[in-house]
C-alpha cells in the first residue's frame, strides 16, 4: 500500500478521450470527495501519478487546479494535503444549500407529475436497499441522485447551476454522517415524495428545509 493510502479499487479508470489534465483532476476530485483520501492526507505526486498511470505533470496540474478550487492546501516546502474544511465552512455551504434545496422542492411540488414522482420512488427503494445492506458508498450516491432529480424537476435551470456548484462539496460533507443518518434520511425523502406528488407546495418546502437542516446539525455533531 503506497502513503496516499487509497482503499483497494478505489481508485477510478480514466476516461477517454479528453485532455489528461481534466481527466487526472476529474479522479482526483472524486477520490477526494468521497474521502477515499481523507481531509489532511499528503498528496505525493509520484504516487499518484503510480496510482493513476500517468506522468507527473498532469498531477501536479491538477493538484494547482483543485488547489485554486479550495480542495487541496499547496504548503511551501511541505507539499499537497487535501483541504481539512473548518467548521464555518461547512455551515455556510450547508446553510446555503438548504435555502436551494426549499425552493427547489416547492418548484416539483408546482409542476410534480407521475413521471417524476415514479423516478424519486425507484431512487427511495435503491438507497433503502443501501442503507440495509450498509453500502455507505451507494448511500451516498443514490442520496445525491434523489436531490439532483429534485432540482431536475424544479425546471429552473438557474437554480440547478447553483446547485450543482456545492452538489461536490455537500457529498464531501455528507459522506462522514451517512451512517449515522441511515434509515431516517430515507424516511424524511419518502415523506418529501409524498408532499410533491399531491404537489402541496409549502408542506414540501418546509420537510426540505428541515431535511436539509437534519444533515448540517448531523455534520457539526459528529466529533461530538
Amino acid at each position: 500500500m503506497l502513503s496516499t493510502g487509497l482503499p483497494q479499487g478505489s481508485v477510478p479508470k480514466l476516461e477517454r478521450p479528453g485532455p489528461l489534465r481534466d481527466r487526472v483532476y476529474e479522479a482526483l476530485l472524486e477520490l477526494i470527495t468521497t474521502r477515499a483520501l481523507q481531509p489532511g492526507q499528503h498528496l505525493v505526486e509520484s504516487e499518484l501519478a503510480g496510482h493513476l498511470g500517468v506522468s507527473r505533470q498532469p498531477v501536479r496540474e491538477a493538484l494547482q487546479r483543485l488547489n485554486s478550487e479550495g480542495w487541496v492546501d499547496l504548503r511551501p516546502a511541505q507539499g499537497a494535503f487535501v483541504h481539512e474544511p473548518t467548521e464555518e465552512e461547512a455551515d455556510q455551504l450547508l446553510t446555503v444549500r438548504t435555502l436551494l434545496e426549499a425552493e427547489a422542492a416547492r418548484l416539483a411540488a408546482a409542476g410534480a407529475d407521475k413521471a417524476g414522482v415514479e423516478a424519486l420512488e425507484a431512487i427511495l427503494a435503491e438507497g433503502m436497499k443501501a442503507v440495509a445492506a450498509d453500502d455507505v458508498d451507494a448511500a451516498v450516491a443514490l442520496n445525491a441522485r434523489f436531490h439532483a432529480k429534485i432540482m431536475e424537476l424544479a425546471g429552473n435551470s438557474v437554480l440547478a447551476e447553483l446547485a450543482a456548484q456545492v452538489d461536490r462539496r455537500v457529498r464531501w460533507y455528507y459522506t462522514p454522517i451517512a451512517r449515522q443518518r441511515g434509515s431516517q434520511s430515507w424516511i424524511e425523502h419518502r415523506e418529501l415524495i409524498a408532499a410533491i406528488a399531491n404537489r402541496d407546495e409549502q408542506l414540501a418546502t418546509r420537510l426540505m428545509r428541515e431535511h436539509t437542516e437534519h444533515t448540517r446539525r448531523s455534520y457539526h455533531a459528529r466529533a461530538k
